[in-house]
């Protein structure tokens, strides 16, 4: 496919071996592109039913193969018998809220009493302090749980200890050998935890502590002792999914349960505070690991960024129509404005981004840029240039940053390296996010050990240059029945990426703008088939140009397919992500499928 795209990149066909294509054909009665597509994924041919149909049931392991999940559910079970009232700390971004949500969701069913306690982003940063322990057992919590953070918080787990207070830290971010004296930290990624289950964001390992919760207080006949109707956990799998897609964990085994069948559940809508954020978004279609991912999830993530960090996790355990509606609509106006902080940063950082370009990773600082949206400006920066990417705000000659990465580096391992080498204060993460706390006379130091630590691993970074397609398919698959074969793989995401394919031959009919920064446009094939495509975020950049031009050139576009539905009715779209233009109508191009 040796075409002159429009974004630089080259076209590139996946390889797959024809000999699993038809063996999963024969076997498993699957059509032409479902097994190409699982071909091309690699998929084991003992793992295609799990695949294909991922149930909690058949994927669920043993909780106890975590290490410490023995010692917290005990601790538990002790609380709950006690009647000891249990504080909840969590942090402020989306995972950190669904597994707020998760236990304070699962200790209401039962009529056991708990509170939370969200830090705020600025004034106490991430993760857990004392001022927001000295709260929780102030208000008479005997044992704290700590939800997408904790592993590495020393001081505050001493602090509650010495106030008699045992914590049980639920978490996944990356571990150090020493670790805290909690009275239990569940963690896969805890360097001795042999579970395999590293994948998991929090809501995973909360959802997991609560099965193994769930299981002891049935064998114990505590729910028929106490008059209290047993949780139906899978109700719960809207929040886990919800996390899941918003932490981007790869979408494999556990995982991929978990958001195929949290999708079903949040179509049933029996969480209130997801219910009203589905309406009030006027999301009318099947929800989607898209909708979580780009429409939900950025509204309750705004909270903790740029207004009150607090919200998500409250929307999330309300119960009441009217607060629930009054969270959902200060959540959308924090996320207008997160998006305006966003806008003028990236503007303003234009020139910056251009001179850290021949670094392996880009690090930039600044005085007091907005804390909330730094890590969504390096996620941004990190995507266009498929480099890892952290952004300092420096304020009183401390700096805080957040990090974005690749895959193949784990950023997280990397920060903890430089706590231990004492080049930053404090920090942490997982293999694709993370933060730290650094004193200003140590960022170059900093930038060195970042772009050493990048340069020992084996990365291919000339990958950037190329866009892999699964398939090239004629005008005709876009169609309902082709849609729902490459659908049967979902649902998509890290570790599942969304098949791309190629469209060839085309001209342009008509093109318009449509939501400010968006293009619209119905192309002819040369079958003489009219598709609609939409290329999102495209007017300003040469593929947008190009389709409102108008050439009387042929081109070829790639990019994935959408269904869009509306009224009832259902039509699929084609949402363009590259374009390539012919120098030579007559040259040779691969056979399609549909």
């Amino acid at each position: 496919m040796n075409f002159n795209s429009l974004t630089g990149k080259s076209w590139i066909l996946k390889k797959f071996d024809s000999n699993d294509l038809n063996y999963f054909k024969d076997n498993f009665f699957l059509d032409e592109i479902t097994s190409k597509l699982l071909a091309i994924r690699k998929v084991k041919k003992e793992s295609v039913k799990n695949f294909l149909n991922p149930t909690i049931k058949n994927i669920l392991p043993n909780p106890l193969k975590l290490k410490g999940m023995d010692l917290a559910v005990q601790r538990t079970c002790q609380a709950i018998t006690n009647k000891e009232k249990i504080g909840i700390f969590g942090d402020y971004d989306v995972d950190g809220a669904t597994s707020t949500a998760l236990l304070g969701n699962f200790f209401k069913v039962i009529k056991h009493d708990f509170s939370i306690y969200i830090p705020d982003r600025k004034s106490e940063g991430y993760g857990p302090n004392e001022k927001g322990f000295k709260k929780l057992i102030d208000g008479g919590s005997k044992l704290i749980f700590t939800v997408d953070c904790g592993t590495l918080s020393f001081r505050p787990i001493n602090f509650a200890k010495s106030l008699n207070t045992d914590v049980i830290v639920l978490d996944h971010h990356q571990s150090d050998v020493k670790l805290p004296e909690a009275f239990s930290i569940v963690n896969p990624n805890r360097l001795d935890d042999t579970s395999e289950l590293n994948y998991l964001c929090a809501a995973g390992v909360c959802f997991m502590f609560l099965v193994a919760l769930n299981r002891k207080l049935r064998d114990d006949n505590w729910f028929l002792k106490n008059d209290i109707k047993e949780p139906n956990l899978i109700n719960y799998l809207d929040l886990v999914s919800l996390g899941t897609v918003c932490d981007v964990v790869p979408l494999v085994g556990l995982n991929r349960a978990i958001v195929k069948q949290g999708l079903k559940i949040l179509k049933s809508k029996k969480n209130l505070g997801l219910k009203t954020l589905f309406e009030y978004c006027k999301i009318e279609t099947t929800p989607s690991s898209y909708h979580l991912g780009y429409v939900i999830g950025p509204r309750i993530n705004a909270g903790g960024r740029v207004g009150k960090c607090s919200h998500g996790a409250e929307l999330l355990l309300s119960t009441d129509s009217r607060k629930t509606f009054k969270l959902v609509s200060d959540l959308d106006g924090f996320n207008n404005e997160r998006k305006n902080l966003e806008n003028n940063l990236l503007n303003n950082l234009n020139s910056s981004i251009s001179k850290n370009l021949c670094d392996s990773v880009i690090v930039l600082t600044g005085n007091n840029w907005h804390e909330g949206i730094i890590g969504i400006i390096a996620s941004k920066i990190k995507d266009k240039f498929n480099k890892p990417t952290i952004i300092i705000s420096i304020d009183n000659n401390i700096g805080k940053a957040s990090a974005r990465s690749v895959v193949g580096f784990d950023i997280g391992k990397a920060i903890i390296s430089a706590v231990q080498d004492k080049i930053l204060i404090k920090g942490g993460g997982h293999k694709m996010a993370g933060g730290f706390t650094i004193n200003i006379n140590q960022i170059d130091s900093f930038k060195s050990f970042i772009n050493k630590k990048f340069q020992t691993i084996n990365i291919d970074i000339n990958n950037q240059k190329n866009l892999f397609i699964d398939s090239v398919i004629s005008p005709s698959a876009l169609n309902i029945d082709f849609y729902e074969k490459v659908d049967y793989l979902s649902p998509f995401g890290s570790g599942n990426p969304e098949p791309k394919f190629s469209i060839e031959n085309l001209k342009s009919v008509n093109s318009s703008i449509v939501g400010e920064k968006h293009v619209k446009s119905v192309l002819l094939g040369p079958d003489g088939s009219n598709i609609k495509t939409i290329a999102f975020n495209a007017v300003e950049n040469d593929i947008g140009a190009y389709l409102l031009k108008k050439s009387p050139k042929t081109f070829n576009i790639a990019g994935k397919l959408s269904l869009n539905e509306w009224k009832g009715k259902k039509n699929v779209e084609f949402i363009i992500d590259d374009i390539s233009v012919n120098k030579n109508i007559k040259n040779k191009v691969p056979s399609s499928i549909g």
